[in-house]
Protein backbone atom coordinates (compact mmCIF):
# COMPACT_ATOMS: atom_id res chain seq x y z
CA UNK A 1 0.00 0.00 0.00
CA UNK A 2 1.34 3.23 -1.00
CA UNK A 3 1.75 6.08 1.80
CA UNK A 4 0.04 9.13 1.02
CA UNK A 5 0.74 12.55 2.19
CA UNK A 6 -1.03 14.70 4.70
CA UNK A 7 -4.01 16.72 3.66
CA UNK A 8 -3.92 14.97 0.26
CA UNK A 9 -6.24 17.79 -1.22
CA UNK A 10 -4.48 20.63 -0.31
CA UNK A 11 -1.25 18.73 -1.40
CA UNK A 12 -2.60 18.70 -4.49
CA UNK A 13 -4.01 22.15 -5.13
CA UNK A 14 -0.31 23.65 -4.19
CA UNK A 15 0.98 20.57 -6.70
CA UNK A 16 -1.53 22.38 -9.21
CA UNK A 17 -1.11 25.79 -8.76
CA UNK A 18 3.02 25.95 -8.17
CA UNK A 19 4.65 23.17 -10.20
CA UNK A 20 4.41 21.47 -14.04
CA UNK A 21 3.58 18.17 -12.73
CA UNK A 22 1.05 16.19 -14.72
CA UNK A 23 -2.44 15.35 -13.73
CA UNK A 24 -1.16 11.80 -13.81
CA UNK A 25 1.71 12.75 -11.63
CA UNK A 26 -0.37 14.90 -9.02
CA UNK A 27 -3.20 12.29 -8.57
CA UNK A 28 -0.71 9.00 -8.35
CA UNK A 29 0.83 10.80 -5.23
CA UNK A 30 -2.15 12.16 -3.56
CA UNK A 31 -4.32 9.04 -4.06
CA UNK A 32 -6.90 10.78 -6.26
CA UNK A 33 -8.27 10.39 -8.92
CA UNK A 34 -7.10 12.23 -12.41
CA UNK A 35 -10.20 13.60 -13.17
CA UNK A 36 -10.73 15.10 -9.73
CA UNK A 37 -7.18 17.02 -10.10
CA UNK A 38 -8.02 18.02 -13.20
CA UNK A 39 -11.51 19.31 -11.52
CA UNK A 40 -8.81 20.82 -9.14
CA UNK A 41 -7.07 22.54 -11.63
CA UNK A 42 -10.15 23.76 -13.40
CA UNK A 43 -11.58 25.30 -10.15
CA UNK A 44 -14.36 23.02 -9.88
CA UNK A 45 -13.23 20.39 -7.18
CA UNK A 46 -12.00 21.97 -3.87
CA UNK A 47 -12.22 25.66 -4.63
CA UNK A 48 -12.43 26.51 -0.86
CA UNK A 49 -9.08 24.51 -0.28
CA UNK A 50 -5.79 26.27 0.73
CA UNK A 51 -2.58 25.00 -0.63
CA UNK A 52 -0.70 23.55 1.22
CA UNK A 53 3.21 23.27 0.63
CA UNK A 54 4.43 19.20 0.91
CA UNK A 55 8.09 21.18 0.70
CA UNK A 56 7.29 22.85 3.77
CA UNK A 57 5.81 19.96 5.60
CA UNK A 58 9.41 17.89 4.27
CA UNK A 59 6.66 15.32 2.45
CA UNK A 60 8.89 16.18 -0.76
CA UNK A 61 11.92 18.03 -1.38
CA UNK A 62 12.27 20.58 -4.30
CA UNK A 63 14.94 18.20 -6.07
CA UNK A 64 12.32 15.57 -6.18
CA UNK A 65 9.85 17.52 -7.70
CA UNK A 66 11.95 19.16 -10.45
CA UNK A 67 12.96 15.45 -11.00
CA UNK A 68 9.38 14.61 -11.64
CA UNK A 69 8.72 18.21 -13.49
CA UNK A 70 11.57 16.45 -15.88
CA UNK A 71 9.88 13.14 -17.00
CA UNK A 72 6.37 13.07 -17.03
CA UNK A 73 6.48 9.14 -16.85
CA UNK A 74 7.99 9.28 -12.67
CA UNK A 75 6.50 9.41 -9.92
CA UNK A 76 6.87 11.24 -6.78
CA UNK A 77 8.16 9.90 -3.86
CA UNK A 78 7.23 10.79 -0.71
CA UNK A 79 9.52 12.04 1.75
CA UNK A 80 9.74 8.62 4.25
CA UNK A 81 11.18 10.33 7.32
CA UNK A 82 8.50 12.74 7.18
CA UNK A 83 6.20 10.21 6.91
CA UNK A 84 7.53 8.65 9.93
CA UNK A 85 7.47 11.86 12.39
CA UNK A 86 3.28 11.78 11.99
CA UNK A 87 2.36 10.92 15.22
CA UNK A 88 -0.91 8.17 15.50
CA UNK A 89 -3.59 9.01 17.61
CA UNK A 90 -3.49 6.63 20.81
CA UNK A 91 -5.95 5.17 22.33
CA UNK A 92 -7.80 7.25 24.70
CA UNK A 93 -9.47 5.87 27.88
CA UNK A 94 -13.02 5.32 27.20
CA UNK A 95 -15.24 8.10 27.90
CA UNK A 96 -18.35 7.56 29.53
CA UNK A 97 -20.88 10.49 30.10
CA UNK A 98 -21.59 12.31 33.66
CA UNK A 99 -25.34 10.18 33.67
CA UNK A 100 -23.92 6.83 33.41
CA UNK A 101 -20.95 7.13 35.90
CA UNK A 102 -22.99 6.39 39.07
CA UNK A 103 -23.66 3.08 36.97
CA UNK A 104 -20.08 1.74 36.84
CA UNK A 105 -19.71 0.31 39.90
CA UNK A 106 -22.98 -2.06 39.55
CA UNK A 107 -21.40 -3.26 36.10
CA UNK A 108 -18.40 -3.95 37.66
CA UNK A 109 -20.67 -5.93 40.05
CA UNK A 110 -22.46 -7.82 37.72
CA UNK A 111 -18.98 -8.67 36.23
CA UNK A 112 -17.45 -10.18 39.23
CA UNK A 113 -20.46 -11.84 40.28
CA UNK A 114 -21.47 -13.71 37.00
CA UNK A 115 -17.75 -14.32 35.72
CA UNK A 116 -15.78 -14.58 39.01
CA UNK A 117 -12.97 -14.91 36.76
CA UNK A 118 -12.27 -11.92 34.61
CA UNK A 119 -9.47 -9.33 34.89
CA UNK A 120 -9.44 -6.00 35.33
CA UNK A 121 -7.76 -5.43 32.67
CA UNK A 122 -10.50 -7.09 30.63
CA UNK A 123 -12.94 -5.11 33.24
CA UNK A 124 -11.09 -2.01 32.51
CA UNK A 125 -11.33 -2.30 28.25
CA UNK A 126 -15.43 -3.09 29.01
CA UNK A 127 -15.99 -0.34 31.32
CA UNK A 128 -13.10 2.11 31.16
CA UNK A 129 -12.42 2.48 35.54
CA UNK A 130 -9.54 2.13 37.48
CA UNK A 131 -8.10 -0.64 39.52
CA UNK A 132 -8.81 0.81 42.74
CA UNK A 133 -12.79 0.72 42.21
CA UNK A 134 -12.59 -2.78 41.04
CA UNK A 135 -10.21 -4.05 44.01
CA UNK A 136 -12.67 -1.98 46.27
CA UNK A 137 -15.81 -3.95 44.75
CA UNK A 138 -14.06 -6.88 44.30
CA UNK A 139 -13.30 -6.89 48.32
CA UNK A 140 -16.79 -4.66 49.11
CA UNK A 141 -15.01 -1.98 50.64
CA UNK A 142 -16.20 0.26 48.18
CA UNK A 143 -17.71 3.41 50.31
CA UNK A 144 -21.23 3.05 48.77
CA UNK A 145 -21.43 -0.98 48.54
CA UNK A 146 -24.46 -1.71 50.45
CA UNK A 147 -26.45 0.42 47.11
CA UNK A 148 -23.95 -1.07 44.66
CA UNK A 149 -26.40 -3.68 42.59
CA UNK A 150 -25.03 -5.98 40.15
CA UNK A 151 -26.95 -4.57 37.05
CA UNK A 152 -25.87 -5.79 33.51
CA UNK A 153 -23.54 -3.59 31.76
CA UNK A 154 -24.88 -3.70 28.57
CA UNK A 155 -28.29 -2.58 29.07
CA UNK A 156 -26.77 0.23 31.39
CA UNK A 157 -25.33 1.56 28.23
CA UNK A 158 -21.74 0.86 29.84
CA UNK A 159 -20.52 -0.50 26.76
CA UNK A 160 -21.79 -2.90 23.36
CA UNK A 161 -22.99 -6.31 23.09
CA UNK A 162 -20.31 -7.01 20.77
CA UNK A 163 -17.47 -5.48 23.12
CA UNK A 164 -19.27 -7.49 25.77
CA UNK A 165 -18.83 -11.39 23.89
CA UNK A 166 -15.66 -10.71 22.70
CA UNK A 167 -14.48 -10.02 26.72
CA UNK A 168 -16.69 -13.06 27.81
CA UNK A 169 -15.51 -15.61 25.10
CA UNK A 170 -11.64 -14.73 25.95
CA UNK A 171 -12.39 -15.77 29.28
CA UNK A 172 -14.04 -19.22 28.16
CA UNK A 173 -11.33 -19.94 25.72
CA UNK A 174 -8.82 -18.97 29.03
CA UNK A 175 -10.88 -21.39 31.23
CA UNK A 176 -10.36 -24.25 28.63
CA UNK A 177 -6.64 -23.96 28.28
CA UNK A 178 -6.11 -23.44 31.95
CA UNK A 179 -8.29 -26.59 32.74
CA UNK A 180 -6.19 -29.45 33.58
CA UNK A 181 -6.85 -32.29 31.66
CA UNK A 182 -7.89 -35.30 34.27
CA UNK A 183 -5.78 -38.11 34.23
CA UNK A 184 -6.93 -40.93 35.23
CA UNK A 185 -5.50 -43.27 38.27
CA UNK A 186 -5.27 -46.89 37.58
CA UNK A 187 -4.47 -49.04 40.74
CA UNK A 188 -2.03 -52.04 41.01
CA UNK A 189 -3.15 -55.39 42.65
Amino acid sequence: MQELPLMRKATAVWLVENTSLTFSQIARFCGLHELEVQGIADGDVASGIIGQNPIMSTQLTDEEIKRCEADPEKSLILNKSAASQVKTIEKRSKYTPIARRQDKPDGISYLLKYYPEITNVQIKKLIGTTDNMIDSIRSRSHWNMKNIKPRDLVLLGLCSQSQFNDVISQIKTEEIVEKPKKKTKTSKK
